[in-house]
């Protein structure tokens, strides 16, 4: 029996490899990033433990003893779980190991444009201390409205915190119900009604051919003048030149980006260029706490499917 880790990235503590005690199985860390290295390296694999590898179609086709991948996190775009199923392979992954961390740094980001932090900043290091009018239109956050695109644990964990500032919640979700998301205080509402009353706009949603660039270029128009757009979520979901337009246009006023369509982003990627941008790398979910929990999360679910037990996050196969 053997396990192959295929990041490169995540380092692997005794307290993850005691999971596999009694297994008999071979543990591997290998770096396989293609569809080409999954093929010749991993053909022999009953286990795949995965954070950002194509694990497509063909790539399942050929590994044969495959029985399990288990991906460390919560993101499913570079897993095909539809071939994975029609193989017989059970998909696992970490849906809480980090919504902690990404409504933190959601908020991190929605409070460091609104107080306009990054251009203080700015001003003080260029030796302008009485800078304080640069932050014209600051505004208090009770006299704001978030609006969340997605309401699930994150979204729901990130107006929680944010009503802690006083900030108005709206949120849209079409699998939620609008009872559910009242329940929590906050406001339902239709994506065109969000875009048209938020200050501030942060996305809480998967890539899927249905949300790819969901802030489009008529998105942006429909937003009011001056709102904020935040991504804590995923690439692809922002049309990155069509907001470095309105930024510069003026019409919205800036944004906090932590996930970019192409990763790490082009150093002329429009965003990078423009100060009304603050900008994380893919980091929202991290913390020593959500990376130790995230990979014992894995290697305990691949342990329990290779000893013929149920997994604890299941992905395909739930029943």
């Amino acid at each position: 029996m053997k396990i192959i880790k295929t990041d490169g990235m995540l380092a692997v503590e005794p307290e993850q490899l005691a999971y596999l005690e009694g297994l008999g199985a071979e543990f591997v860390e290998k770096t396989l990033l293609t569809e080409e290295a999954l093929i010749a390296e991993a053909r022999d694999a009953d286990a795949l433990m995965v954070l950002r590898e194509p694990i497509t179609a063909r790539v399942l086709s050929e590994l044969k003893n495959l029985k399990v991948i288990g991906r460390f996190g919560v993101g499913l775009d570079s897993i095909d779980v539809g071939a994975a199923t029609q193989a017989g392979v059970q998909v696992t992954y970490v849906p809480d190991s980090n919504i902690d961390e990404v409504s933190t740094h959601a908020l991190a980001l929605i409070l460091s444009l609104a107080r306009k932090l990054k251009v203080y900043d700015g001003a003080v290091r260029k030796g302008r201390w009485l800078a304080m009018d640069d932050g014209a239109g600051i505004t208090r956050p009770d006299q704001q409205i978030l609006g969340l695109i997605g309401f699930g644990q994150i979204g729901r964990l990130t107006a929680m915190k944010a009503k802690a500032f006083g900030y108005e919640i709206i949120a849209y979700d079409p699998y939620i119900s609008a009872e559910r998301i009242s329940a929590t205080g906050a406001r339902p509402v239709s994506l065109d009604e969000l875009f048209a009353q938020a200050d501030f706009i942060s996305l809480h949603i998967p890539a899927t051919p249905e949300t790819r660039k969901i802030i489009s270029i008529e998105a942006l128009r429909k937003m009011k003048k001056g709102a904020y757009v935040i991504n804590v979520s995923r690439g692809g979901l922002v049309d990155e030149t069509a907001l470095a337009e309105a930024i510069q246009s003026g019409h919205i006023a800036g944004a906090g980006i932590d996930t970019f369509e192409k990763e790490p982003p082009a150093p002329d990627n429009p965003l990078l260029t423009l100060d009304q941008v603050i900008v994380s790398p893919h980091a929202a979910h991290y913390s020593t706490q959500s990376y130790a929990e995230v990979r014992s999360k894995v290697f305990a679910d691949v342990a329990a499917v290779l000893k013929g037990e149920k997994p604890r996050y299941p992905v395909n196969f739930k029943e």
